[in-house]
């Protein structure tokens, strides 16, 4: 190995594997799409049915419907049924809130539920 730095061979070991960079890949590639964002943006600030998150996003409701399901799937949502509402909120793991965090700092805006 060509090595400038004493650290690389040490680096290098900790280097991700190929399917970690792809799970890795796969979730990013959930945000390539300006809809998805607008979705995780209200998702991330309150819980809402798939009805109220259509109209906010001016698109219908089997197409939110399509977008909450790859959310839901990639980890980044989670639901809940009360009667005949499924309502969809951020999940609360470390990577919804990483996500959360970005969206806040892209849009450079403060959460509505922080203290700025």
């Amino acid at each position: 190995m060509h090595c400038h730095h004493a650290e690389t061979a040490k680096i290098l070991h900790l280097l991700p594997s190929e399917t970690a960079c792809s799970e890795a890949a796969d979730i990013f590639s959930q945000l390539c799409d300006p809809t998805r964002l607008r979705i995780l943006w209200v998702l991330a600030h309150t819980e809402e049915c798939v009805n109220n998150i259509a109209l906010a996003v001016d698109m219908s409701t089997s197409a939110v419907s399509h977008h909450l399901r790859n959310l839901r799937q990639a980890g980044f949502i989670v639901n809940r049924r009360s009667g005949k509402e499924i309502y969809y909120k951020l999940a609360e793991t470390p990577a919804a809130r990483l996500l959360h965090t970005m969206i806040d700092d892209v849009f450079e805006m403060t959460c509505p539920g922080s203290n700025p």
